[in-house]
């Protein structure tokens, strides 16, 4: 069973809809209980960073998060979720999770359409269980203001191209997070949450 963490925002209903469409047992939850008693844990994100920081701490959401990532539960963040994995957000200076160090970051006023939005390339860095069957020219959907800028190099799994060239894939041990939208990314977003749904937790 895969717990898809609710915040009471974001696009809870179309991860579901995904995870159920690949006949992958799912739930949408915020109870401590059903979390911890997971296989695996989504957390999918739209919105803002500050909003969903105030509620993820005024529920101990993010002690929750805590224990399942110390248990090695396997987790996978999505676009927001991935940027609070981080320690901090430039939107509204918003402390965050603090799990992998890095900052999300605005884009630069460069000339380039604000947010990203669409259809881009990712680029991969390392191999990962989350990439298997994954053609190298696939397409992933984006919607994002801010991205994700983590301090190790290592940290990062892939990246993408849109005025910076900025990390679309990151994670370490049993984590993994994607900037974009896999559940609104056709054949190949739908190959790589299968992908999460087998995987282990651990990366060779």
């Amino acid at each position: 069973m895969i717990s898809i963490i609710n915040y009471k925002a974001g696009n809870l209903t179309s991860v579901e809809r995904a995870l159920k469409h690949l006949d992958i047992p799912c739930r949408v939850t915020n109870n401590s209980e059903e979390i911890m008693a997971s296989s695996k844990v989504i957390f999918p994100g739209v919105g803002a960073a500050g909003k969903a920081m105030e509620f993820i701490r005024s529920e101990n959401i993010d002690k929750i998060l805590y224990d399942v990532i110390a248990k090695n539960t396997p987790f996978l963040g999505i676009c927001l979720g991935t940027q609070i994995i981080l320690d901090k957000s430039e939107e509204n200076d918003t402390s965050c999770l603090k799990i992998i160090p890095g900052i999300s970051k605005r884009f630069p006023d460069s000339g380039i359409k604000i947010p990203h939005m669409g259809w881009n390339n990712i680029s991969i860095n390392r191999p990962h269980p989350i990439l298997s069957g994954i053609d190298p020219r696939a397409q992933f959907y984006f919607v994002h203001s801010f991205y994700p800028d983590p301090e190790r190099e290592e940290d990062t799994i892939a990246t993408t191209h849109y005025g910076v060239t900025f990390a679309s894939i990151i994670g370490r041990k049993n984590i993994v997070a994607t900037q974009f939208h896999p559940e609104k990314s056709g054949r190949y977003g739908l190959q790589m949450l299968k992908n999460f749904s087998k995987w282990d937790g651990y990366v060779k």
